[in-house]
C-alpha cells in the first residue's frame, strides 16, 4: 500500500475514535426528512463536502453501495428510501470506522421507529478493489473520498465503481475540484491530501476520467464554494479557490458522437415558428427552455441562428432535457 493511503487510514482511524467536526465542511444543509432523526455523533462525523442522496435516484428499491462510510449519516438517509434488509451496503477500509458507524446505526434504530439495523450491511473493503460482484449494484456513491487518491488510483476507483454497477446504474459523487493547479509541494503533502485539501483536480479533468471509464451520460448537479488555500498559510503565489461538486454518472452506452455531459445549459428558440427541429432528435418549442448537454449546445451554436439562445453552464442540473 502506498504511503499516502496509509496516512489516510491513520487520519480516519483517529477521526473514528474522536469525531473531528472540522475535518470536512459540508456545503449544503443536512436532509430534514419526515420521521428521520440523525444521532448527534453521526452528525459530528459527517465527513463529506456535499450530498449523494437524491430521492429521484432511489425509486424502485435499488441496491445501494456507499464507499467510505464516515459516521453512517448518508447510509441512514439511503435506508430511509430503501427500507429492506441488506439493500444498502456500506464499505470502508478502516475497521474502527466500521465499528463506530455500527454503534451509530444502533443508536439511530432507537431514535427512528421505521429504521431497522439490518437495512444496512457493513463490510470491510478497499475502494481500489471493491469486494463486490460485477453488475450487482444500482446506485454507487462516495462523498469526499476520491479526491484523496492520486490520479492513477482515482482511475482505478472510478473503474471499480463502473464494474460493480448494473447497466443503467448510477454513480453519485461529491468531491472538491479546483481549476487552479495544486502546487506539487501541496499535492505531495500526505496529511493535506488525507483531509481533502490538496488532491482536488479540475472539473473538466474529473469529467474526462469519468467518461473514459465508460459512463455515457454525466450530470453536474451542483457546484459550491468549498475552501481557500491561502498564499500566506501555504506559501503560494496566489490564493487557491476550491469548490465542491455533485455529479451523477450513468452506466449507459456512449453515443457514437461522444458522451452526453450536462452542466446546466439550456436552449431557447424564440423565432416565428411554433418550434424548431434540428433533425437530430431535438425539438425546441417556442420560448420553452430545453436542458441540453454540452455536445448539443455546441451543435446548436454552430448553426449561428439569431433566434436560438444558448445559456452558459450553470453547473446545476436536475434532469430531463435533450438526451
Amino acid at each position: 500500500m502506498e504511503s499516502y493511503l496509509e496516512t489516510t487510514i491513520d487520519v480516519y482511524h483517529k477521526a473514528a475514535l474522536s469525531p473531528n467536526e472540522g475535518l470536512c465542511c459540508t456545503t449544503n444543509p443536512v436532509w430534514q426528512l419526515p420521521g428521520l432523526t440523525i444521532p448527534g455523533k453521526m452528525l459530528k462525523m459527517n465527513y463529506g463536502c456535499g450530498s449523494t442522496v437524491h430521492p429521484a435516484d432511489l425509486s424502485g428499491d435499488p441496491v445501494v453501495l456507499y464507499v467510505g462510510i464516515g459516521g453512517g449519516m448518508e447510509l441512514l438517509q439511503f435506508a430511509y428510501f430503501s427500507r429492506h434488509a441488506g439493500k444498502v451496503i456500506g464499505l470502508d477500509v478502516v475497521d474502527q470506522m466500521i465499528d463506530v458507524c455500527n454503534a451509530n446505526l444502533k443508536e439511530a434504530e432507537k431514535l427512528n421507529p421505521w429504521f431497522r439495523r439490518d437495512f444496512i450491511r457493513l463490510i470491510h473493503g478497499n475502494a481500489l478493489s471493491l469486494s463486490v460482484e460485477d453488475s450487482s449494484i444500482d446506485i454507487a456513491a462516495q462523498n469526499c473520498l476520491f479526491n484523496i487518491f492520486t490520479r492513477k488510483d482515482l482511475v482505478k476507483a472510478i473503474g471499480e465503481m463502473y464494474r460493480v454497477l448494473r447497466p443503467g446504474g448510477r454513480l453519485i459523487l461529491s468531491d472538491p475540484v479546483c481549476d487552479s493547479d495544486i502546487p506539487q509541494h501541496l499535492a505531495d503533502d500526505e496529511d493535506l491530501r488525507a483531509i481533502c485539501l490538496s488532491g482536488a483536480i479540475s472539473l473538466n479533468e474529473y469529467l474526462h476520467l469519468i467518461t473514459s471509464a465508460g459512463f455515457g451520460t454525466v450530470e453536474v448537479r451542483a457546484k459550491y464554494p468549498y475552501r481557500i488555500l491561502s498564499k500566506e498559510k501555504y506559501t503560494l503565489e496566489a490564493d487557491i479557490f476550491i469548490e465542491s461538486v455533485e455529479i451523477c454518472a450513468i452506466k449507459d452506452l456512449i453515443p457514437a458522437d461522444g458522451p452526453c455531459i450536462f452542466t446546466g445549459r439550456s436552449a431557447i428558440y424564440f423565432g416565428s415558428e411554433e418550434c424548431f427541429d434540428d433533425h437530430n432528435g431535438h425539438i425546441l418549442l417556442n420560448n420553452h427552455p430545453l436542458s441540453i448537454c454540452n455536445k448539443t449546445a455546441e451543435k446548436l451554436a454552430s448553426l449561428n441562428r439569431s433566434d436560438i439562445f444558448i445559456s452558459d453552464s450553470t453547473w446545476h442540473y436536475n434532469g430531463g432535457g435533450c438526451c
